[in-house]
């Protein structure tokens, strides 16, 4: 796992390996970090042990159009990343996790386990960039409806028209 930001968030596969929670409160709030996707819900696992008692936003983002995008040291830029935003109520902190997702296997596992209420937004991103959510309850459309082929926010997507008719512009009064 690699932090963005100049925070001092501890390597996040040590972390998991050892059970130590993720940050302390002698850090700043508002810290990125980078796990892969297999040390992504273990380094949640961690978070949350560590009082961060809300993900507040879960989505997906299509970087096709920028696969040379500036990130962390070590940190491999694929199409698809995963963006979770976990928050400590009580600490007033938050903390921003982005989990690179390949075109190739854009699978990841869910957080729903330890974050309920990320059912829908799994289901979004599923729903409109086509990442699948493993261990996800329900993986089924949310927006879209079920036999409608492709999914609308990737980049790729064909862009359909419908033609507008215009009347003509009224006469003076």
């Amino acid at each position: 796992m690699t932090a963005g930001g100049g925070t001092g968030v501890a390597d996040g596969a040590r972390a998991a390996d050892a059970g130590a929670s993720p940050p302390n409160d002698t850090q700043p709030s508002g810290e990125v970090v980078f796990p892969t996707r297999e040390q992504y819900v273990a380094v949640v696992g961690g978070y949350r042990g560590a009082g961060f008692e809300m993900c507040a936003d879960l989505c997906g983002v299509d970087y096709l159009a920028h696969p040379a995008r500036r990130l962390p040291e070590g940190v491999q830029p694929e199409r698809f990343e995963v963006v979770a935003n976990l928050l400590s109520l009580s600490r007033a902190r938050r903390v921003r996790l982005r989990v690179q997702v390949p075109e190739a296997d854009a699978v990841i596992a869910s957080l729903f386990d330890l974050y309920p209420g990320v059912e829908a937004m799994e289901r979004e991103a599923f729903d409109l960039f086509g990442i699948v959510f493993e261990g996800h309850p329900d993986m089924t459309r949310i927006l879209m409806p079920e036999d409608w082929e492709g999914h609308p926010l990737r980049k790729d997507y064909g862009v359909g028209r419908v033609p507008v008719q215009f009347k003509g512009a009224p006469g003076p009064r």
